[in-house]
């Protein structure tokens, strides 16, 4: 009898064990529901690519977190995280002092210039005089939006907010727009396209402001969610220091996507 309990205990044990394993819940990373190449695009299947998809792949794999691809809405990415319906942001977000007011973020894992283009037949720059009575496009709620309205509010003659980067860049492209502030490499993405080659050319990079345009890119988590901040600053610690994140970045550019020297992304 008593080896027939020691067994029958021993057996609920297990199947406990193996039911907190089986309830473990995926960790939901927003990304913004629109191709924002090289970082992230649907394939033709409607898988995600691109990589920050691989980056973050890469490190869940090292924290051995289950980890889903969940797109949301741009603007509405952060009230989806603080409401619990995503769990990370992984989508080009710029670490500022204002969203940190209500998400925190984990370490930075990218930096790069912010550039402004526009079509090839005009000749300008990418400073506030540069810019005088142009209408410039940005994408809604990113740190661009903030960045134009300081830097080229008093000089432009609008700044107009987009839903989509890639509606900026086609009302660029259809004479609508005299130049267009964003990503340096987003931007690069689009001047290799069929439609950038044929409209746009690279203006310049914007002056430095780090108070806009943050130190970085990281990744947006829930201020209360610390265990998790922890596991992704460690996966990005670990894929630095063992090769992936440079064999990832490798596949996408020829450049340091790290140290990035200047503004970044969203």
């Amino acid at each position: 009898m008593k080896t027939f309990l020691k067994t029958f205990a021993a057996a609920l044990l297990l199947g406990v064990a193996a039911m907190g394993v089986a309830k473990a819940d995926p960790v939901k990373i927003g990304v913004a529901a629109e191709p924002y190449p090289p970082f992230t695009s649907p394939d033709a299947s409607g898988k995600w690519v691109g990589w920050e998809i691989e980056f973050i792949d890469a490190v869940c794999a090292e924290e051995k977190l289950d980890c889903v691809i969940t797109p949301v809405a741009w603007d509405g990415i952060i009230p989806a995280l603080t409401t619990k319906k995503i769990d990370l942001i992984v989508s080009s977000m710029s670490i500022t002092a204002e969203r940190e007011k209500t998400i925190d973020f984990s370490d930075k894992y990218y930096n790069t210039p912010t550039a402004i283009i526009g079509p090839k037949d005009q000749k300008f720059g990418s400073a506030p005089d540069d810019l005088k009575g142009k209408v410039v496009g940005v994408q809604v709620s990113t740190v661009h939006a903030v960045y134009a309205k300081k830097h080229f509010g008093s000089t432009a003659s609008e700044i107009k907010e987009y839903q989509t980067q890639d509606e900026a860049n086609n009302d660029l492209a259809a004479g609508r727009l005299d130049a267009v502030q964003a990503d340096s490499i987003a931007l690069g993405e689009f001047l290799k396209s069929d439609q950038g080659k044929a409209c746009c050319d690279l203006k310049g990079m914007v002056a430095p402001d780090d108070e806009v345009l943050g130190p970085g890119v990281g990744a947006g988590v829930r201020k209360e969610d610390t265990e998790l901040k922890g596991k992704i600053n460690a996966g990005i610690k670990a894929i630095r220091a063992n090769g992936k994140y440079d064999e990832i970045s490798k596949k996408y550019f020829d450049f340091d996507i790290y140290g990035g020297g200047g503004a970044q992304s969203n």
